[in-house]
Order: C-alpha cells, then sequence, then structure tokens
C-alpha cells in the first residue's frame, strides 16, 4: 500500500513548517521567540513601527508561520498599517499568505478602529471637538478607494444626530444633489451640517467643483434654517477645511 501525503502538508505527528527536530526533539520555531519579544514590546508601550504593529494582528490568525515577511509584504503594497486594514479584501488575497480569515481579522481591525473614532464624537458638542471630528473623519474615509460624500447631522447644540453616506462615486467624481442634502437634514430635524469626502489621490486641496457645490449647498440650506458649518476634504495626505480656508 502506497501511503500518499498532500503536498505543502505535514504528515499526522510530523513537525510543523519551520521547527527543526533534533535527537528526536522538535526545537522551537525560530518566530516562536520573535513573538514573545515583540509582545512583551508592546506591553511595555514601545512605540512599533506599523509592520512590527500589522505582525501583532497577524499572530493570532497565522499562528504557525513567520508573519513577518507577510506584513513587509503588506506595507510596502499598501504603504502603512492603516492603508493595509482599509484595502479592499480582494488586493488583500492578492498577497503571499493572506487568506480569508486573515482578511476577515484586518476588517475587524478597521471597523474597531471606525468605532473608537466615532465614539469619541458621540454625545458631544462637535465644535468643541475638532480634533475628534477630523480623526473620525480620516478613520472613516481616507483611505477609500473610490470617493465618499458624508454628512454629518447636527442638533441644535451641534450634537451629533446621524452619520450617513450620502454617495459613492469614482476615483475622482461623487453625484451630490443639494436639494436631497437639504431633505434629508429636514426629515432629521438637523439645524446644522458638516459635509465631508475623501479624495482618494491622497491631496486633499479642493477643486472647484467641489467649492460649487459646497456653495450651491448653503444656498438651498440657508433659507431653511439650516447652517453648514464646514466642508472637510480628508486624504492620505491630511485634510482640508472650507471654513478653514475661508471658502465658506
Amino acid at each position: 500500500m502506497v501511503r500518499r501525503t498532500t503536498p505543502g502538508f505535514a504528515e499526522a505527528g510530523a513537525p510543523a513548517p519551520g521547527i527543526k527536530v533534533q535527537d528526536g526533539k522538535a526545537d522551537e520555531p525560530h518566530y516562536h521567540g520573535h513573538r514573545d519579544r515583540l509582545r512583551a514590546r508592546f506591553a511595555q508601550g514601545d512605540t512599533l513601527p506599523d509592520y512590527e504593529f500589522l505582525e501583532l494582528v497577524l499572530f493570532r490568525a497565522i499562528p504557525r508561520r513567520d508573519v513577518k515577511p507577510i506584513a513587509k509584504a503588506l506595507i510596502a503594497r499598501f504603504g502603512s498599517f492603516a492603508e493595509v486594514i482599509s484595502a479592499p479584501a480582494e488586493r488583500l488575497l492578492e498577497i503571499d499568505g493572506i487568506g480569508p480569515s486573515v482578511v476577515t481579522d484586518l476588517k475587524i481591525m478597521e471597523a474597531a478602529g471606525r468605532r473608537l473614532a466615532r465614539g469619541a464624537v458621540a454625545e458631544r458638542t462637535l465644535l468643541s471637538s475638532w480634533a475628534a471630528v477630523i480623526d473620525y473623519c480620516r478613520a472613516a474615509m481616507a483611505f477609500a478607494q473610490r470617493e465618499e460624500f458624508r454628512l454629518l447631522f447636527l442638533d441644535k447644540r451641534n450634537r451629533l444626530i446621524a452619520d450617513e453616506v450620502q454617495g459613492r462615486g469614482t476615483v475622482d467624481h461623487t453625484p451630490v444633489y443639494p436639494r436631497e442634502v437639504v431633505r434629508r437634514a429636514l426629515e432629521l430635524s438637523a439645524t446644522a451640517l458638516i459635509l465631508v469626502h475623501n479624495h482618494p489621490s491622497g491631496d486633499p486641496t479642493p477643486s472647484q467643483a467641489d467649492i460649487k457645490m459646497t456653495r450651491d449647498i448653503i444656498a438651498v440650506a440657508g433659507p431653511l434654517g439650516i447652517v453648514v458649518h464646514d466642508h472637510i476634504i480628508v486624504g492620505r495626505d491630511g485634510h482640508a477645511s472650507f471654513r478653514g480656508l475661508k471658502l465658506i
């Protein structure tokens, strides 16, 4: 009887890849000590480079493999930790060693980051927590592959009523209809708005189309008692505030 094994998998009882056998005893794979040291550095509050922080995330999903080359490949492909966890699933799967379970873990990290950032602005007066608003907008949209147009609806005390994505477009355009924006604000009894959209190119500089669209919304909203506090554009390279640039 011929005993067959599946290529790429160890036989039952055989050591996992990366484990050396000497005198009948399996040595710990070299990356185990690295994992312990990296966890200890994290616990001590060390500032880790992006690829090492990414390794910490990969440890659980890939327990029996050296994940440093995978982490470095991800950073090389996408640029940063934030861009890795924000990357589309299909592009993540192009990296050798990345499977569905890893993608799920990365997307959990992305969702957790957004929820944490949103928690910093919920139930607060947004105009007094402007840094938290910017952090939230960047976490939600800065690394999206397509343009998104988001609205933050505020009450009379400038607290967040709702946060909604009104439209998704191409890499450089999202259709926005001022009357639809105002109609939704009236439905929610909002008295103020913060407009937000992203530039996938990374450069947050407002375009002439961005400026015109913002002024069109202000023109429709103003007579109905709805104030547009700001329009924020976010990108990988930073953010731009129409209020700060004196465009509104």
